[in-house]
């Protein structure tokens, strides 16, 4: 990389972050998470405003490489956090009623999506019909765990019954999402040979049954020599896990099912228990990190957004698209509800919640159109509908949930520390 080089990836990081506090504080204001703002962000410096030439003065051909290994890195990082973050102690009490949840919020908008591919298809012709139905229905049924535990934290929901109900039906949800992006990416030929994929089965449990109870006991060591985590430490145990999180990515992305399942999979094998500490004093500085590298993956996604020349057949995708993402979320999570006994108040409630899709959203996007299952124009009626699908859930909330109208998160990050108790 040369000097000059190097200079403009500086000027774009700069103006990248700038933007992308602005725009989240903007929207924080206007009582909406922040990642929205963020996102927003992206797409502004995209080339669908200025003609393009914005996006060409801060992202020329030199500058994009880099650029891409940063977004890269800042999603490696944040899919590591989800990972770590997933808490089994949700289901306790409630397992029937979150499976049931779950399921019904999954497979109503999974069978929709697909069936909507069959026409969407014909308007943007992919050589993978099959990874293609199964693609466009997984991002119909995607949920934000992330951003869902922020709303339900600002809206002082968070530890009641149906915020905790709430985070169990996401994390279930996020965890069929990510096995079914994993088919998909085999679907469309990401992986080089079968005996690649099925690796994957060896390699989670070796982090889930082997590394996991390893950092236990290392944990449990570590604790009973000392009381508190000095600074060394924890930087060491930083720079263990981004490495660890880093390898795991390259390891699930040889397999060919791309390197945020190898992050989710590492951060899962993070133990709870004798951990307490490490985790407080590392996760924080992993999420400051991940908080830095993320507004780079927007302006990065963003770039692939272009909504200059949307027209009316466009608008019409788009309605389809908000139809079947909203209503499908949204009448197969009440279903569920309903069936699993939940009260109609309740139920309603949840369909809402659930609704949301925010950055998970955009990461499945993004590794659709990296394995040439969407086109540019496809890709940016679905960044569209995931915006406002996760605007949606500040709005309509009040409806169902009469409580005060509670602050917007001001980070989308930062999980409270209620969601990380637990064994």
């Amino acid at each position: 990389m040369t000097a000059d080089t190097l200079l403009r990836l500086v000027v774009a990081l700069a103006v990248v972050l700038a933007v992308a506090k602005l725009l989240g504080r903007l929207a924080v204001w206007a009582g909406q998470p922040a990642v929205i703002g963020e996102i927003c962000a992206g797409v502004l410096l995209g080339p669908t405003f200025f003609g393009g030439d914005l996006t060409r003065l801060l992202f020329p051909a030199e500058v994009r490489p880099s650029s891409n290994v940063l977004a890269d890195a800042g999603v490696v990082l944040f899919m590591f956090l989800v990972g770590s973050e997933f808490n089994q102690s949700l289901l306790r009490g409630q397992g029937r009623a979150a499976v049931g949840v779950s399921m019904g919020s999954m497979a109503v908008p999974f069978a929709l999506g697909a069936a909507l591919a069959l026409y969407l298809i014909e308007q943007h012709p992919s050589e993978h019909r099959v990874a293609f139905a199964v693609f466009l229905g997984t991002a119909m049924s995607v949920t934000a765990f992330p951003v869902l535990a922020r709303i339900l934290s600002d809206r002082g929901l968070l530890n009641t019954s149906i915020g905790a109900l709430a985070l169990a039906c996401a994390a279930v949800g996020d965890v069929l999402a990510w096995a079914l992006l994993a088919v998909v990416a085999a679907l469309a030929g990401g992986a080089g040979t079968l005996w690649h994929i099925l690796l994957v089965v060896p390699f989670t449990a070796l982090l889930v049954f082997v590394l996991r109870p390893a950092l236990t006991r290392l944990g449990e060591r570590w604790k009973g020599a000392r009381s508190t985590v000095t600074r060394s430490g924890a930087a060491g145990v930083l720079i263990a896990v981004a490495t660890g999180s880093a390898l795991s990515a390259a390891a699930t992305e040889w397999m060919g099912l791309h390197l945020i399942f190898g992050a989710f999979l590492f951060g899962v094998a993070m133990p709870r228990r004798h951990w307490d500490s490490i985790r407080e004093r590392v996760l924080p500085w992993v999420g400051r990190v991940t908080s830095l590298l993320l507004p780079v993956f927007f302006a990065v996604a963003g770039l692939a957004v272009d909504l200059s020349g949307v027209g009316g057949a466009a608008l019409a995708e788009l309605a389809l698209l908000l139809v079947v993402a909203v209503g499908g979320k949204v009448i197969g999570a009440y279903a569920g509800a309903r069936m699993s006994g939940i009260p109609g108040r309740e139920s309603a409630t949840l369909a809402i919640l659930l609704n949301t899709r925010g950055l998970t959203e955009l990461i499945v996007l993004t590794v659709g159109l990296q394995l040439g299952l969407l086109d540019i124009a496809l890709y940016s009626l679905m960044v569209v509908m995931a915006l406002v699908t996760t605007a949606m859930t500040g709005v309509s909330m009040p409806l169902v949930d009469p409580r005060r109208p509670a602050r917007a998160a001001a980070g989308s990050l930062r999980v409270p520390p209620a969601v990380r108790s637990g064994p």
